[in-house]
């Protein structure tokens, strides 16, 4: 006679009681630890710096860094960095962001390569960037017709995010400019 596993499956009111940072995909939490390297959290800033600077006074969009994304009620996640516009929500995010970038960790590859990119490929993402900080690079991705198009890799290059509320850009060299000095 098999043997069924009760599998628990968490909502987002349970995500809310919870210490620590995590993650809820689809009923499954997943930590999100331990703490991001100061190479990450420094990359985070550094595209969060390049989008702020690139909207300007832009008064209906935001660029946020590790916010609750409220996707459906067992589904939560913390992208790196968003660009958000016309949020009716101020406790967390409601709407698919415009751009999230996610900078790999170890701990963290699979997730924001394989289940991330699909979830933020199904919400309609419009932008979606994986950074990898060991190779000073980012994969850059466009939802075109509802699937994800490679825009390519970016290190030195800057990119205009054509179809954004308000126009925006990224100068990758910036970026990673710091980090390549010191290798």
């Amino acid at each position: 006679m098999a043997t069924e596993k009760a599998i628990e499956h968490y909502t987002y009111n349970d995500y809310c009681l919870w210490e620590g940072k995590w993650e809820l995909i689809e009923g499954m939490p997943m930590a999100m630890t331990p703490s991001p390297i100061i190479k990450h959290q420094a990359l985070a800033t550094k595209v969060s710096y390049e989008l702020v600077k690139s909207i300007g006074n832009c008064e209906q969009c935001l660029v946020l860094s590790e916010e609750d994304w409220k996707i459906s009620n067992d589904t939560v996640v913390k992208p790196d960095v968003v660009l958000i516009c016309d949020e009716p929500n101020d406790k967390y995010i409601t709407k698919a962001p415009e751009i999230a970038v996610e900078i790999i960790s170890p701990s963290t590859a699979k997730r924001d390569e394989v289940f991330k990119f699909e979830l933020y490929e199904k919400e309609k993402v419009l932008y979606y960037i994986i950074i990898y900080p060991d190779d000073l690079k980012a994969k850059l991705y466009h939802l075109i017709e509802g699937k994800y198009v490679k825009q390519g890799d970016f290190s030195k290059e800057t990119y205009d995010f054509e179809d954004t509320s308000c126009k925006a850009e990224i100068n990758f060299d910036n970026v990673f400019k710091q980090f390549r000095m010191r290798q």
